[in-house]
């Protein structure tokens, strides 16, 4: 039996090693979103800390304001297209992400992509609670200066907001709409309020935006440029796998479509101005560069404008982090175990997860943020990208049998429930990615390593697939 995405699923056969509630398919009476839901969704998860670190990151790095803005239209638009087209799958049959994913690696074979994502995404959520908990102690710098003398206060900040995150988690998902539908306009209306008081302080938008490139050829610019790039693709090569997570609640293609569409890069490409247009201020005023805009903030000795933007800051960075951090490792480590791990335990192991990864090392300087974190886990998700989209669009023509996703005996069992054409693609593409960390000769490759990872982990298994092919898993969907 064949479902498609207007079945009622209470009837469905399924094998509970591969099945809960919370991976069933979504049911037509909860495919609630619209376009606007989706252009709120990336409004209030661009629009929070890292997204501004990302954008002054460029302007710390050497560009001027043209250049960092450039550079980051292009990395949205180019991720932008894996976004929709691994949306698709969600939106038509309904499915998340992990689930999707089971199609070319197999019905066990899946959990390994989904640990990758779920992996990094533990480590967003360490550093959104690392940079959470920075604020409330820089904001409690500027109220009580002699709690910049204490240490420790700066550990039991970063661990309240740290308990905070896992509150919303055991509340459960629905939270998760509220944050967004709340958080997106008023995120705007501060982000707004935070540019107008630095154009004030440093004399108008010339003497803002007036911070010249430091880079003096063009060889010098493209060794900064490329990394950077393929770093403004990695910042959400994680969502562009899962997703379907988002989009399995959508009323139709068109609503998730146009909403990305329009959503990510106006959100991104705006909310990157203020922060790019922020850093070039911060030169005129304090005579440097500061890329952070908790360590900026506290620069400005003033009670109301910190509460402001302590208010600000923790909406934002809640928001995103139960968002954009949680939705899908919660979803990928359910789909271990699917009878003993629910979408709460799953957080929960994520919330503790990400605080062994240590995120305030991730995060010591625009450097190790960018070329250490960004770049590096590019390099992992960016061939579960390319063999994602090759099954789904080239192998599969976009049908899929979603009944099999959730039995053992279906047609994506392959050996034993794993695709090893797949693995092999995706050790391929990883190894080649990240060599460059290795070999110092192939460092080229570590600068483009989402790119190089997707187009040659694609390729790999498309040619393996055709080389080797599982006849029952293609032809059963002519």
């Amino acid at each position: 039996m064949s479902l498609g995405p207007d079945t009622i699923y209470h009837d469905v056969p399924h094998d509970p090693r591969l099945y809960n509630e919370d991976l069933a398919p979504t049911p037509p009476s909860r495919r609630t979103w619209s376009t606007y839901n989706y252009i709120a969704l990336w409004f209030s998860m661009s629009m929070e800390v890292t997204t501004y670190m990302l954008a002054s990151s460029l302007i710390a790095g050497g560009m001027n304001w043209k250049q960092a803005i450039g550079t980051i239209l292009l990395g949205n638009l180019i991720v932008l297209l894996p976004m929709i087209l691994n949306a698709h799958a969600g939106s038509k049959y309904g499915i998340p992400f992990p689930v999707f994913v089971r199609a070319s690696f197999g019905t066990r074979g899946a959990n390994i992509p989904a640990l990758l994502r779920a992996l990094v995404a533990c480590g967003w959520f360490g550093i959104q609670s690392w940079l959470g908990g920075q604020a409330i102690f820089a904001m409690l710098n500027v109220l009580w200066p002699q709690t910049s003398a204490q240490p420790g206060v700066q550990w039991i900040c970063f661990l309240g907001f740290w308990l905070l995150n896992m509150f919303v988690v055991w509340r459960g998902v629905e939270s998760i709409r509220f944050l967004q539908s709340f958080s997106a306009p008023f995120m705007l209306i501060m982000s707004l309020t935070l540019l107008f008081w630095m154009l004030h302080k440093a004399g108008g938008f010339g003497p803002m935006l007036s911070t010249p490139s430091q880079f003096h050829s063009t060889s010098s610019f493209l060794k900064f440029f490329f990394p950077s790039l393929t770093a403004m693709v990695g910042y959400w090569a994680t969502l562009s796998l899962n997703i379907p997570d988002f989009t399995r609640y959508a009323k139709n293609q068109d609503a998730q479509i146009v909403g990305q569409a329009f959503g990510l890069p106006l959100a991104m490409t705006l909310y990157s101005f203020i922060g790019i247009a922020c850093t070039s201020a911060s030169v005129t005023i304090f005579g440097e560069p500061i890329w952070s805009p908790i360590t900026l903030l506290g620069r400005f000795h003033q009670p109301f404008v910190a509460f402001l933007a302590l208010i600000a800051l923790l909406v934002a960075t809640l928001n995103v982090n139960i968002g954009a951090n949680v939705v899908s490792p919660s979803n990928d480590f359910s789909n271990l175990a699917p009878r003993y791990i629910s979408f709460r335990t799953g957080g929960l192991i994520t919330g503790f997860l990400g605080l062994a990864m240590m995120p305030w090392k991730l995060m010591s300087s625009f450097g190790s943020y960018i070329f250490g974190w960004l770049v590096g886990y590019s390099g992992l998700l960016g061939p579960v990208a390319g063999i994602m989209i090759a099954d789904y669009f080239l192998l599969r023509r976009t049908q899929l049998d979603t009944d099999s996703l959730y039995r053992r005996d279906g047609i994506y069992e392959y050996a034993g429930g794993i695709n090893s054409r797949a693995i092999i693609a995706l050790v391929a593409g990883v190894v080649v990615a990240l060599i460059g960390l290795v070999v110092p000769a192939l460092r080229f490759l570590y600068d483009y390593a989402w790119f190089a990872g997707f187009f040659l982990a694609g390729a790999v298994y498309l040619m393996l697939m055709k080389a080797i092919p599982v006849s029952v898993a293609i032809e059963s969907l002519d």
